[in-house]
């Protein structure tokens, strides 16, 4: 309640100042998104696989600029390397509780919880009981499945008949079942989980959407966790309960198990159709990864930087007065991160962001950076590393069965992603 007291007075005081903020709580509410000026979206646009040349443009301007926002907030987008990196590191000046956009979207209070939207201490907490699991040790038990799914998931596709959609048979199970495996939940519900995945990104449809469908999975989610308090299984659910009991709530869980199925899901998920997509087009980058087990490291690593799926990481929000880029940010401003912008930054890449296949791995942002740094990275890098040699290997003369301009691409995406990848495999 402490911030809800500061920094939330400070941007709601500044949204009641005007009457068009009033309006737009009162009469538009989750739809505000929706009157934003196309301007305002530049940051959750590309144009295919680049970000569009009106991000590059503002990168190259400063690396802190202000957003043409309307309703009386102050949105600052940070698109430098090394600013971002500033700002998602500093917990002690800058707020993640989900509580403020709640306030901006239009009274919208209610936090889904998990370690995305919250703070320290309540996040430090909930961190140390989700590493454990996350070690490279802990996650080794999962290499033999996560080789499984892959190769069940290539034989489904070669016993189908052409064309096949590479998102629905290959990008979307894999991290589905891993996720049901990691968490020990029952594979039957994977299909849901991927529809309320895929709604809660998708910003063309309004915030609203996104609100609902985290809403539905937890509560999905909060009915897993009551099952597993009274037979815990040897998932991460089960690990918990037994290791923490009653130190962690069902309402707690339930948040942190959804940011794993989240995080993990929808991210991966997008990663492994992108990623596959960049080999069809790129014989040599395939032949790469075909031909050289030790190839397969630094291309994923790259991938994870050119693509930055995650376009932009959760708003954060300033708790004083500070700068950032020579740029003043106010007590109460929103901080918006171009992930995808800092991963393409000269600071990063030297003066080359097109994509290269051998370029030595970066310290890239795509998993974000400082204490909310994606917990589930190793996860997704094991995932990546078994799916793409396997896939090119089964279907050496894989291809694009329609043209890639036909292809539809997310249009207004926190989590850029193609909507299907119709290929021939023989």
């Amino acid at each position: 309640m402490g911030l809800i007291r500061t920094v939330g007075k400070t941007v709601a005081a500044r949204l009641a100042s005007t009457a068009l903020a009033r309006f737009v709580l009162r009469k538009a509410g989750t739809r505000a998104l929706s009157l934003l000026p196309e301007s305002a979206l530049v940051p959750l646009r590309r144009d295919g696989l680049e970000p569009v040349a009106e991000l590059d443009r503002i990168s190259a301007g400063a690396p802190v600029t202000k957003l043409p926002i309307p309703f009386g907030v102050n949105v600052w987008l940070v698109t430098g390397y090394a600013e971002n990196k500033q700002v998602l590191a500093d917990t002690a000046s800058f707020s993640n509780d989900y509580t403020h956009l709640g306030e901006i979207i239009g009274g919208q209070e209610h936090s889904p919880g998990g370690l995305g939207f919250a703070d320290p201490p309540d996040h430090t907490r909930l961190r140390k009981l989700l590493t454990p699991e996350f070690t490279m040790r802990r996650l080794a038990r999962l290499g033999p499945r996560i080789d499984a799914i892959v190769a069940d998931c290539l034989d489904r596709m070669a016993a189908s008949s052409d064309p096949v959609d590479l998102v629905e048979a290959f990008a979307l199970p894999i991290p589905s079942l891993t996720i049901c495996e990691l968490l020990g939940v029952p594979y039957s519900d994977r299909d849901e989980f991927q529809r309320l995945a895929v709604a809660r990104f998708d910003l063309f449809s309004g915030a609203g959407a996104s609100i609902g469908a985290i809403s539905e999975s937890l509560v999905y989610l909060e009915g897993v966790v009551k099952a597993q308090r009274a037979d815990p299984g040897d998932g991460l659910l089960g690990m918990i309960i037994r290791e923490h009991g009653d130190d962690v709530d069902d309402k707690e869980l339930a948040g942190l198990a959804d940011g794993i199925l989240t995080g993990g899901f929808e991210t991966t998920a997008s990663m492994l159709a992108l990623g596959a997509l960049i080999l069809l087009r790129d014989p040599a980058a395939s032949a790469l990864v075909r031909d050289d087990d030790a190839a397969t490291g630094p291309f994923v690593e790259e991938l994870l930087r050119y693509l930055t799926v995650v376009q932009v990481a959760f708003p954060r929000f300033a708790r004083r007065d500070l700068e950032v880029g020579g740029a003043r940010i106010g007590a109460g401003d929103v901080v918006v991160c171009s992930l995808s912008a800092a991963d393409r930054d000269n600071a990063l890449v030297g003066g080359s962001p097109e994509f290269d296949p051998t370029r030595r791995p970066t310290q890239h942002l795509a998993f974000g950076h400082g204490a909310h740094r994606c917990i589930g990275a190793e996860l997704a890098r094991m995932e990546l590393r078994a799916a793409y040699p396997a896939l090119v290997r089964r279907f050496p003369n894989l291809r694009l069965a329609t043209p890639e301009s036909a292809l539809r691409f997310r249009k207004t995406s926190i989590v850029y992603g193609v909507e299907e990848i119709p290929v021939t495999i023989g």
